[in-house]
C-alpha cells in the first residue's frame, strides 16, 4: 500500500496529483499546517517535519522531487517519466526540479504573509524581491513554451509528463503572490493542465484546512 502524508495547498499536492494521474491504489493521511508536523511520530517519516512524506511497502520517502522520479520509474506504463536515453530525459529532470525553485520563493512569501503574525516582523523589501523572483520563473516557463517547436503544448516536446505536474502545482501556489498577466503561453499551458481530472482530484476538499485563505496576497506596504 502507498500512503501519502499530505497538507492541502502544499508541495505534497504535486505528489497527490501524480498519484491520481497514475491511477494506482493509495491512501492519503491529511495533516494540518501546524506544529503537529514537528511531533516525534511524524519526524520518523520526514525528519525536517515537512510534507510530503510517502510510505510505500515499508519504505519511506520525504522529498517530493525524489517521489516524482521514483513513482514515474516504478509505473513507467503511464508515460509520465522519461527514461535514461530518452531525448527528453535531460529536460524532464531539469523541469521536475525547477518546481522546487518556484516553491522556495512561494515558501518565503507564505512566511511573510501568513506565518509572521506581527506587522513588524514582515518586510516589504523581501516580499517585492520574492515576487520579482517568481516573475523570473514565469519568464523561464514562458520562454520554454514559446520555443518554435511543433506541438509545444507542454514543457516537453514529447508531450504531457510529470514535469508539467510538478511545475504546474508550483505555479498553482505562486499565483497567490504573482499573477500570470503578461505571460500568455504560461496562462494557456496552466489552463490546459489544470483541466485534467487528476488536478481537480488533488485540490483541497470542502473540509480541508487551508494554508491560503485569500485568492491573492498583495505586497504589504508597512
Amino acid at each position: 500500500m502507498i500512503t501519502l502524508h499530505h497538507v492541502p495547498q502544499s508541495r505534497s499536492m504535486r505528489v497527490l496529483w501524480l498519484l491520481h494521474e497514475l491511477e494506482i491504489d493509495f491512501q492519503v493521511v491529511e495533516h494540518a499546517f501546524d506544529k503537529s508536523l514537528r511531533q516525534p511520530e511524524f519526524l520518523t517519516l520526514s525528519p525536517a517535519g515537512r510534507v510530503p512524506a510517502l510510505e510505500i511497502e515499508g519504505e519511506r520517502m520525504f522529498e517530493s522531487g525524489a517521489m516524482v522520479e521514483y513513482l514515474c520509474e516504478r509505473f513507467p506504463e503511464w508515460g509520465l517519466g522519461r527514461a535514461p536515453g530518452d531525448m527528453d530525459r535531460m529536460a524532464w529532470l531539469v523541469w521536475v526540479h525547477f518546481a522546487e525553485t518556484i516553491s522556495q520563493h512561494v515558501a518565503a512569501l507564505t512566511q511573510q504573509h501568513i506565518m509572521l503574525y506581527e506587522d513588524e516582523m514582515r518586510s516589504p523589501i523581501i516580499m517585492k524581491l520574492e515576487v520579482a523572483r517568481l516573475r523570473k520563473c514565469y519568464e523561464a516557463i514562458e520562454a520554454r513554451l514559446s520555443t518554435p517547436v511543433e506541438n509545444r503544448d507542454y514543457l516537453l516536446t514529447s508531450g504531457f509528463s510529470a514535469c508539467d505536474i510538478a511545475v504546474g502545482q508550483a505555479v498553482y501556489m505562486a499565483r497567490r503572490f504573482a499573477r500570470l498577466d503578461g505571460y500568455p503561453e504560461v496562462q494557456a499551458w496552466y489552463a490546459r493542465i489544470t483541466e485534467r481530472e487528476s488536478f481537480a482530484k488533488s485540490l483541497p476538499g470542502p473540509d480541508s484546512a487551508l494554508i491560503y485563505e485569500q485568492e491573492f496576497y498583495e505586497v504589504w506596504d508597512g
